[in-house]
C-alpha cells in the first residue's frame, strides 16, 4: 500500500505564494507611479540643488527633496492612471498598466494616490521648507487637474501646457536650498517647458494609432508629420536659446556653457533631420524615436553639466 502526501498546501508553499503575491502587488503599485518619469524628473532635481548651493547641500536636505519630489511625481502618475484607465485599455502602449490588467483596483489606486501625495507634501514641508511643499502640491495639481482632467482630451496643445508639471522639480529643488525662486530656477523651468514638446511629440508620432484609437488629440497623432516636425524644430531652437540664458542671468560657467552649446547643436541637428525626412514624406517611427531618446540624452547631459559647473572655474559673465 502506497500513501500519497500532498504538499500543495504546506506552510512553506503557502508562504512562498504569499510572498510572490505581495511582490506582485508591490510591483503593480510601483508601476502606477510611472517610475521612468520619476527617474527623468530626478535627473533635474539634484543638479539644481547643487547649483543653487554652489556645492553639496546637506544629505538630509537632499534625501528629503528627492524622496518628497519622487513621491509627488508618483502621486501625480497614480492619479493619472486612475483617471485615464478607460483610455489606457484602448492603447497598446498602456494596456499592461495595473488598473487595466486588474492587478490594482480603482479604489486601491485612488487611496494610494492620496496617501503618496500627502506623504510627499509632509516630507517636503518638514524635511525642506514650506515653499518647496507648496510647489510640490502645485506640481501634483497641475498634472492631475490641468493636464489630465482638463487639457489632455480636449486640445492638441495638451502636452505644451500640461507638461509644465514636469518643470516643477527644478523650482522645488531651488526652493529647498534657497527658500526662494530666483531667475536661474525660472530659466531652468522654461528650458524643461520648451523641451517637453520636442520630447513628447515624436513619441506621439510613433504611437499615433494608439492615441487616435483612444480619441486623445495629441498633436503628433492628429497632425501630419510635416506640421509636427516644424513645431519640433521651433521648440528645439527656443529651448537651446533659453538654456543659454543661464550664462548672462544665471551665473553659469564654462562647463555648463560648452555643454549647452554642443548638446544643443546636436539636438538641433537631430530635430532638423526629422524635419527633412518629414518634408520628403520619408518619415519613419525609428527616426521619431531617435529624436525622443535624443531629447532625454540632451536633458541629462545639460543637468550633469549644471551639477559639475560650480566646482570648475568662474562664471563666464561675472557680475559687475
Amino acid at each position: 500500500m502506497t500513501a500519497t502526501v500532498s504538499t500543495t498546501d504546506t506552510p512553506l508553499n503557502a508562504s512562498r505564494a504569499s510572498g510572490a503575491g505581495f511582490a506582485r502587488k508591490a510591483k503593480a503599485y510601483l508601476a502606477l507611479t510611472k517610475p521612468r518619469v520619476i527617474e527623468l524628473l530626478l535627473v533635474s532635481t539634484l543638479p539644481t540643488m547643487i547649483y543653487a548651493e554652489r556645492g553639496f547641500p546637506s544629505i538630509g536636505l537632499i534625501l528629503a527633496t528627492l524622496v518628497g519630489g519622487a513621491f509627488a511625481a508618483g502621486s501625480a502618475g497614480a492619479f493619472n492612471c486612475y483617471i485615464d484607465r478607460d483610455i489606457d485599455k484602448l492603447m497598446h502602449r498602456t494596456e499592461n498598466r495595473p488598473l487595466v490588467t486588474g492587478e490594482v483596483t480603482p479604489r486601491e489606486a485612488l487611496v494610494f494616490s492620496w496617501v503618496l501625495g500627502a506623504a510627499a507634501i509632509a516630507i517636503l514641508w518638514f524635511g525642506a521648507n514650506p515653499l518647496s511643499a507648496w510647489l510640490g502640491l502645485g506640481a501634483i495639481f497641475f498634472y492631475v487637474v490641468i493636464y489630465t482632467m482638463i487639457l489632455k482630451r480636449r486640445t492638441a496643445q495638451n502636452i505644451v501646457w500640461g507638461g509644465a508639471a514636469g518643470c516643477f522639480p527644478v523650482l522645488i529643488a531651488w526652493a529647498a536650498v534657497t527658500n526662494s525662486v530666483d531667475w536661474p530656477a525660472i530659466i531652468l523651468f522654461m528650458v524643461i517647458f520648451l523641451w517637453t514638446p520636442p520630447h513628447y511629440w515624436p513619441l506621439s508620432m510613433r504611437y499615433g494609432e494608439d492615441y487616435r484609437n483612444a480619441n486623445v488629440p495629441m498633436l503628433g497623432a492628429i497632425a501630419g508629420a510635416k506640421v509636427v516636425s516644424v513645431q519640433v524644430v521651433l521648440y528645439a531652437w527656443a529651448m537651446v536659446a533659453c538654456s543659454l540664458l543661464m550664462v548672462p542671468a544665471g551665473g553659469a560657467g564654462w562647463v555648463y556653457t560648452a555643454t549647452a552649446v554642443l548638446a544643443g547643436a546636436w539636438f538641433l541637428y537631430e530635430s532638423h533631420s526629422l524635419y527633412n525626412q518629414a518634408q520628403r514624406e520619408d518619415i519613419s517611427g525609428k527616426r521619431a524615436m531617435k529624436v525622443f531618446h535624443g531629447s532625454i540624452s540632451y536633458l541629462t547631459l545639460l543637468f550633469i553639466a549644471l551639477a559639475i559647473d560650480p566646482f570648475i572655474g568662474p562664471a563666464v559673465m561675472a557680475a559687475g
